[in-house]
């Protein structure tokens, strides 16, 4: 079957374009209103999703608190957001078909890194929480996640998103926390004190 001028001429576009993913229930940050330092006494996680894997497909990103997933943001491909909270030990869940996880324990007055890495699977996207360590902070790689993607943040449509589907996020968290947890620690991401900077 030939393909149509009109289907390549989009096909191209599309590609040309980079493949970012279209902002749902977020809104867009300028550069210049995106603060990745932490607040006195607190600690900072930014979360990118430099891949275009997967682009067509939004992946959610919550901190898991007394058992119930809070909304930390949307991240569609090429886009990061960044997070302040409290110094502490953190359980973080991103969403796609699946749920996965990562542990972190923050210091006060560090900023940590973490990917949002899409694994493709037949007609389905799942997605992982990759934590950047204190090795990669300065390689090149990290310079590109950095400089790649636009800065987004929550707003009211965003919360709005996680209220109407907080039975299936729920759902998803029991089920794959306890596929995680059956993992040897050594196998369960982790964002260590050390990795802030």
């Amino acid at each position: 079957m030939a393909l149509s001028p009109c289907f390549i001429v989009l096909l191209l576009a599309l590609l040309l374009s980079g493949c970012a993913g279209t902002v749902k229930n977020m809104r867009v940050v300028p550069p210049d209103q995106v603060t990745t330092a932490p607040e006195k006494g607190k600690a900072r996680v930014v979360f990118m999703r430099p891949s275009t894997l997967g682009f067509a497909i939004q992946s959610s990103v919550f901190e898991i608190k007394k058992d119930r997933p809070s909304l930390v943001g949307i991240v569609a491909a090429k886009k990061k957001l960044s997070y302040s909270l409290e110094p502490g030990k953190y359980l973080f869940m991103v969403v796609g078909k699946s749920a996965d996880f990562m542990s972190a324990e923050l210091k006060a007055d560090k900023t940590y890194y973490a990917l949002v890495t899409p694994r493709m699977g037949l007609w389905k996207a799942r997605f992982s929480l990759k934590p950047v360590h204190a090795g990669e902070l300065g390689s090149a790689a990290f310079k590109a996640w950095q400089a790649t993607g636009e800065w987004v943040e929550k707003s009211p449509a965003s919360d709005r998103w996680a209220n109407a589907n907080m039975s299936s996020i729920q759902s998803k968290y029991k089920e794959y926390y306890a596929d995680w947890m059956s993992k040897n620690p050594v196998e369960r991401p982790k964002l260590f004190l050390q990795d802030g900077q």
